[in-house]
Order: structure tokens, then C-alpha cells, then sequence
């Protein structure tokens, strides 16, 4: 595995990515209608491509066929927007990685906080680089309730 930046072609197997890991790896810490809207039509191809050109920093994780099994961006406050999976790839250290990357990102930055709002299943990859747990984040998606984790990392 390695580390890349986003290219224009990589949308669509990011789009996979996205929708495998809630699919399979979120379903096991929500219910079904959660899976389901976190999953929906609001983020697509087109939205991440349009996301991943506006210099916030990307990172990739490709494997030896260079095919993307992973990825994650850092926006230009500090806060991690993405952090996805695909779940052939799960606990293999792949998101830890992007994370580590990340990390090393912000501080030549200059940056001395990272911020997340982590899914129930990415918490505990979160935690395991270091991020604290602020509070417990309620949300609604299309009128569904399900919640998430305000966490941060001081650098």
C-alpha cells in the first residue's frame, strides 16, 4: 500500500469506496435506515471531484495495482472531512496511515489542531491516532435521526 494524491479519474472508485464501507463496515453500528441515508445520493462522483480540486489536501491509498482502496482529506482549518475504507482493506492499518499522513500534513503547515466528526465506526481509528473524543453529535439526513463524534487532536 501507498499514499497518493487525488487525481480527476479517481472519483468514481471513490464514490465505491464510500457507499462499500458504510454498506458493510457502518451497518455494524447503525440501523439500516441510517445505513441507508448516510449512504444516499448526497455525496456522488461528481461532488467528491468537485471537493478534491479545490486544494484542500488529499490522500489516496492504492494498492499494488495502484487501485484506490482508501482516502481522506484535510481542509485548510484543520478539520478531517473524509475517511473511508473499503472494508476488503479494513483493519489492515490502511486508515490509520491516511491519518498519519494527515498529521504530518497539518503540522508543516503549521496547523496545532485537527477536528473530525467521526461515524460510530471510525472512532475507534480516530482514538488510536490520538484524537479525543469532544462530544456526541446529534444529526438528521432526510428526516432520519443517527449521530456522530466531534473529536479533535491539539499538535
Amino acid at each position: 500500500m501507498k499514499l497518493r494524491t487525488y487525481r480527476a479519474g479517481d472519483a468514481a472508485r471513490l464514490e465505491e469506496i464510500f457507499r462499500a464501507a458504510i454498506l458493510q463496515l457502518g451497518s455494524r453500528d447503525y440501523k439500516a435506515e441510517q445505513v441507508a441515508v448516510w449512504s444516499g445520493a448526497r455525496v456522488t462522483a461528481e461532488r467528491l471531484h468537485e471537493m478534491y480540486i479545490d486544494g484542500r489536501a488529499t490522500f489516496i491509498a492504492v494498492d499494488e495495482a495502484n487501485a484506490a482502496i482508501a482516502f481522506s482529506d484535510l481542509e485548510a482549518d484543520g478539520h478531517v472531512d473524509m475517511l473511508y475504507c473499503h472494508p476488503d482493506h479494513a483493519g489492515k492499518g490502511v486508515a490509520s496511515a491516511l491519518l498519519a499522513a494527515i498529521e504530518a500534513t497539518a503540522r508543516q503547515a503549521g496547523m496545532t489542531r485537527l477536528h473530525t466528526e467521526a461515524s460510530e465506526t471510525a472512532r475507534p481509528v480516530f482514538a488510536r491516532a490520538g484524537y479525543e473524543t469532544v462530544l456526541r453529535r446529534p444529526l438528521e439526513i432526510d428526516g432520519v435521526a443517527l449521530h456522530n463524534w466531534k473529536m479533535e487532536k491539539l499538535l
